[in-house]
């Protein structure tokens, strides 16, 4: 069985996915597992609305006509002001990698994001508005556990901010109340191995860049 060190390092982000639909069973499992996540006082603040077959069509369609009539991200789409130099450094440097490692396939990257990755099932992930920044913190980590969860299901996941583009179509689509706010997606499903846009797993800095050892 693949230990916690050997799951990390298989995770990645996968941009292109199969049509073959996810096994309820296997969702059911992820979920199950992610729930032991640690969180502030035991809130517990994510609450998930999971998006499949016709649903998640209905959405992406309603996205698509987003697309096409070029409308701008909600406001409430959490957006920094600014971004660090160190932050702007590596994002500049995510497109020359990919080409590198995708070759043309690169060029699938735009269409990707706007079709959803084509994946089969995708994680809303929501928390109620009342709750503070520290919530955040405790849906980050749930996110992660949800997806190295889906490793042992043999799945594959992306984290993207496209998924939640437009609130408003979600909330039609998925009966997410507003008093929710919807802070990531996640899609999910069986990575397309033929397609090389796959190819690409973003490099990590080295310690001495980000840790600070103090004695």
């Amino acid at each position: 069985m693949m230990n916690v060190t050997e799951a990390l390092n298989a995770r990645y982000s996968t941009r292109a996915f199969l049509p073959n639909p996810v096994e309820k069973g296997k969702l059911t499992a992820i979920l199950e597992a992610a729930v032991r996540t640690p969180s502030w006082g035991n809130t517990q603040p994510w609450e998930v609305f999971v998006a499949t077959g016709d649903t998640l069509a209905k959405i992406r369609k309603g996205y698509q006509e987003k697309y096409a009539n070029k409308a701008t991200a909600a406001p409430e789409t959490p957006r920094p002001t600014e971004w660090s130099e160190a932050a702007k450094k590596r994002m500049q440097q995510l497109h020359p990698d990919m080409a590198r490692d995708c070759g043309d396939a690169v060029e699938q990257f735009g269409l990707l994001n706007q079709t959803m990755f084509h994946a089969p099932a995708v994680l809303y992930i929501c928390m109620d508005k009342i709750l503070s920044e520290w919530s955040l913190y405790d849906i980050g980590a749930y996110s992660q556990s949800l997806m190295l969860a889906a490793i042992e299901q043999g799945l594959s996941t992306i984290p993207a901010i496209t998924l939640v583009l437009y609130p408003d179509v979600l909330r039609r689509e998925l009966k997410i109340p507003d008093s929710l706010k919807i802070t990531i997606g996640i899609a999910i499903g069986y990575a397309d191995k033929e397609n090389k846009i796959n190819n690409f797993t973003s490099g990590r800095n080295s310690l001495s860049e980000t840790v600070r050892f103090l004695d």
